[in-house]
């Protein structure tokens, strides 16, 4: 298997992270890089007028590693001219590689503003925004690409229309979340979608998103769909190692075996001191790392026949020492050598709710073709939506 041309940059494999907020900080990219280095691990998803007008919380959020390259970021919003602002200040001060624009959450916060998901169904909006992202990045030579998902509902169905106009307005390259915001994490993601998307999008590459949790899910999305590359979101949760496992089975070599629990317990060490290290302890002396690091927990046993009382007690845990002592603890009860239950590195992780009812703006599919974009400049500290 080949590797994945992006406007100018050349990637090892077609495998990229997807954004996720809360999840693919710093910290979790430098542990995906140390199985596979070189790829695209895109941060989380920022909003634009937060960036332009010096949000502190999301100048925290635009943090890279010394050595990471490529810099990735993805953006949101609904207003052009924000838009284009946001790209050229990250531009102009060297901050990042690539930009990719979301089209595609579906969280209430993001589509009640007309941001994410909502963006679509407004295509002279959605071509603005496009064009002004483009034209901000180009003289710097960023690529900017797009992720999306196949529109807001079955009534609503706009992922050909939006992959057309992102291969007008020079985009360059494109990526589906074969669901409609809807269905939110529900069901199945239809890949058929991504094979028509492909059919119709023939300039630049096209990448598939959605379902898969191993080596043998992108290889299957690639081949069934002939799409350029894959996205992958919450099958890396609990699992930072299958950037690996992609990059091996890609390129025609067998997965690795799924990890037995000495392994992931390393992993979840090294994990929980990168985000100590990354999280400044608030006033009252709590390590927000450790706390951020609770949520991981259960992702990194899914699958593993540990006990409940282990669990909930890692994911109560306030200090490094304090999980040290626990994975310890669990190795001695289990043994290092605990291996997945069959079937357990397919079991869901990370949301699975839906279908939802997607909140827009008042009136906002009465007119379909205007410019109109609600005012953001009021929530702007909701980045990582």
């Amino acid at each position: 298997m080949s590797g994945l041309r992006i406007g100018s940059l050349a990637l090892p494999s077609p495998v990229v992270l997807a954004p996720m907020a809360g999840v693919t900080n710093a910290p979790f990219r430098a542990l995906c890089r140390r199985f596979a280095p070189g790829l695209l691990y895109v941060n989380e998803m920022v909003m634009a007028t937060a960036l332009v007008h010096g949000n502190a919380k999301t100048e925290r959020m635009v943090t890279f590693g010394p050595d990471e390259s490529p810099r990735s970021l993805q953006l949101y919003g609904s207003d052009p001219k924000m838009i284009g602002a946001a790209v050229d200040r990250l531009a102009s001060a060297g901050a990042v590689d690539h930009i990719d624009m979301n089209f595609g959450c579906p969280a209430q916060k993001v589509t009640r503003k007309g941001g994410g998901a909502a963006v679509p169904a407004k295509p002279n909006l959605l071509r603005a925004i496009m064009r002004a992202a483009v034209s901000a990045a180009t003289p710097y030579g960023i690529p900017v690409t797009a992720k999306f998902r196949m529109g807001i509902d079955d009534s609503i169905i706009t992922y050909l229309d939006t992959g057309r106009i992102a291969e007008d307005e020079g985009i360059a390259a494109v990526a589906l979340h074969a669901r409609t915001a809807e269905q939110h994490y529900s069901g199945e993601a239809r890949w058929e979608a991504i094979a028509r998307l492909k059919s119709s999008v023939s300039s630049i590459p096209v990448l598939g998103n959605g379902d898969i949790w191993t080596a043998d899910d992108a290889a299957r999305m690639m081949r069934e769909t002939g799409c350029d590359g894959v996205v992958i979101g919450r099958g890396c949760l609990g699992r930072p190692w299958l950037f690996g496992d992609l990059v091996a089975a890609l390129g025609g070599a067998p997965a690795p075996a799924a990890r037995d629990l000495g392994f992931v317990a390393a992993i979840m060490a090294e994990h929980v001191r990168l985000l100590s290290a990354h999280f400044p302890t608030d006033d009252a002396g709590t390590d927000r790392g450790v706390r951020d690091f609770r949520k991981h927990v259960s992702w990194y046993l899914t699958g593993y026949p540990v006990g409940g009382e282990i669990r909930s007690r890692l994911a109560m845990a306030s200090s490094v020492s304090e999980v040290d002592d626990l994975l310890g603890e669990m190795l001695a009860a289990n043994g290092s050598d605990l291996t997945v239950v069959a079937g357990g590195e397919r079991i869901r992780r990370g949301k699975t709710n839906g279908p939802i009812r997607v909140a827009l703006p008042d009136g906002y599919l009465d007119h379909l073709d205007d410019m109109c974009v609600p005012d953001d400049n009021d929530v702007m500290a909701l980045s990582g939506g």
